[in-house]
């Protein structure tokens, strides 16, 4: 029988209370103990879950040899000092998206993971969900042919954050999926938005991420759309497949539909598209729980050793998108280059956020961690 592994939570705001349930549930976990500054919150868990032990000092946790992994559901603020406590104190560490404020704040606990041995994951739940595991599957078979661009929409009313703008909350879950189905990094990123309640806050934005062989993805992000949309669409050569994880059944519908131009013409008067419009159909997916699935993942990775699906490096690679994008809002949507892994490990200094500071104010992006493209991006600024 495997080791029961002892996990604590700090942070029961909006998305503590779903690990706390998760990892409950789970029968090789023990959720021994919850953590929050709010006292009131912790008593009303403690009324669902009386057997487990509540702190308001997060030291506590660090300090009690008995816990084998933390689990950080707190504003994004306070990731990186949190996790780098948790694994200087020989814990596995569990953050939920984005894993940190900057590039150079996700290298340091990259590197710090590695050095002490430990598990370093990253909450980017919806790559646990069936549906987005089934559409994986597909354009991995081909079936759609190859991947023409994505587009992507995640709209709500609020929740507003006070650190982050939306496409640092909401533009994770996009990223992650649609870095997963490309199975690639993008090239450069070019992200407009506007600040409409909060100064200096974008509350809507819309992020364009440039692939290899002419690839593309668009990501609209909006706290201040009267309906929840959960939208993504990959368009192939061959057919194309709608995502919509709000519905309740059939999340997943492939058209087969698609246009062609004709191989060969001899005149401008003999050219013309062919539309193909086939059959639409909606593959079974069994309905499990992509938060559960992901907190069996992280246990699971605890004890055998392997490197999480959604690792520390996976959660740079995003944070650097994000980066980026703050950085072209900055300069009013001109395109961002993204450099390679090494090179910008290299030039990485700073551990401060590119979107807010403790003040409140913009802080400076990491230098030479991203970089404008041509004139325009000096014009733009």
């Amino acid at each position: 029988m495997s080791k029961v592994l002892n996990v604590g939570v700090v942070g029961c705001g909006y998305w503590g209370p779903n690990l706390i349930r998760n990892f409950r549930s789970l029968p090789d976990c023990r959720m021994r103990t919850i953590c929050d500054a709010s006292e009131a919150r912790l008593r009303h868990l403690k009324t669902l879950y009386p057997e487990v032990e509540a702190e308001t000092k997060f030291e506590n946790l660090l300090n009690d040899t008995t816990l084998d992994a933390i689990v950080i559901a707190t504003p994004v603020r306070h990731h990186f000092p949190m996790a780098k406590s948790s694994l200087l104190a020989g814990k596995h560490t569990f953050i939920e998206k984005p894993l940190a404020a900057s590039v150079a704040q996700c290298e340091e606990l990259v590197d710090l993971a590695k050095k002490q041995g430990l598990i370093l994951m990253v909450g980017h739940t919806f790559l646990y969900s069936p549906a987005v595991r089934k559409m994986k599957e597909i354009v991995d078979k081909g079936d759609i042919g190859e991947i023409r661009y994505i587009s992507a929409r995640r709209l709500n009313l609020g929740l507003f954050q006070k650190d982050i703008n939306v496409a640092w909350d909401l533009a994770p879950h996009d990223i992650s999926i649609i870095l997963h189905i490309m199975n690639e990094t993008p090239l450069r990123v070019n992200c407009q938005g506007t600040a409409h309640v909060t100064p200096g806050i974008e509350d809507v934005t819309s992020m364009s991420l440039s692939f290899t062989r002419e690839k593309s993805a668009i990501i609209q992000s909006s706290w201040l759309d009267p309906k929840k949309i959960r939208e993504m669409t990959i368009v192939g050569s061959e057919r194309m497949i709608v995502y919509d994880d709000v519905a309740p059944q059939e999340k997943i519908k492939i058209f087969d539909v698609r246009v062609e131009r004709p191989p060969h013409y001899d005149t401008f008067a003999e050219f013309h598209y062919a539309y193909h419009y086939g059959d639409m159909y909606s593959p079974y997916i069994k309905q499990d729980e992509p938060l559960k699935t992901e907190c069996q993942h992280f246990l699971d990775c605890i004890r055998s050793g392997n490197t999480p699906i959604t690792d520390g490096r996976r959660g740079l690679e995003i944070v650097r998108i994000l980066e980026a994008s703050s950085q072209s809002l900055k300069l009013h949507g001109a395109p961002i280059e993204l450099p390679s892994a090494a090179k910008s490990s290299a030039g990485s200094s700073s551990s401060r956020s590119p979107v807010t500071d403790s003040s409140g104010s913009r802080s400076p992006l990491a230098v030479g961690a991203i970089k404008p493209i041509g004139d325009s991006a000096n014009k733009a600024g």
